[in-house]
This record gives structure tokens, sequence and C-alpha cells, in this order.
């Protein structure tokens, strides 16, 4: 469970930024989304690989 204390004087949008990105890097709905259905982890792998072949092709281009 995420937890944000607010502090002193703190505004309340300045806290609801801080809950945002703490929301965003725990990564809650990713995890939901990925729970509602069963992939095989022969997809799975899959994917991963080709995402790191993705990133790997940017840096790549990023020497050049």
């Amino acid at each position: 469970m995420i937890k944000i204390v607010i502090k002193e004087g703190e505004s309340i949008e300045r806290a609801l930024k801080r809950y945002k990105r703490k929301h965003r890097n725990v990564k809650v709905m990713q995890n939901l989304r990925e729970g509602q259905f069963f992939t095989k982890p022969s997809v799975r792998r899959r994917r991963e690989i080709q995402k790191a072949s993705y990133i790997q092709g940017l840096r790549d281009q990023e020497d050049i």
C-alpha cells in the first residue's frame, strides 16, 4: 500500500503529485492489466526479447 505523508505547510496538489509519481513507479495498473489474462511463458519471453532488441537498436542509432 502506498502511503504519502503530508508535510507541514505542503499543498494538497504537491502531495497528490508525489502520490501519482509513486503510483506510476510501483506499476500498480500495469500489474493489474497483466493479471487479467494468462500469457504463455514462451510469448512473454518473446516479447521481452523483442523489447530488448528494440531498445538495443535505439542505443545503436545514438552511437552512430
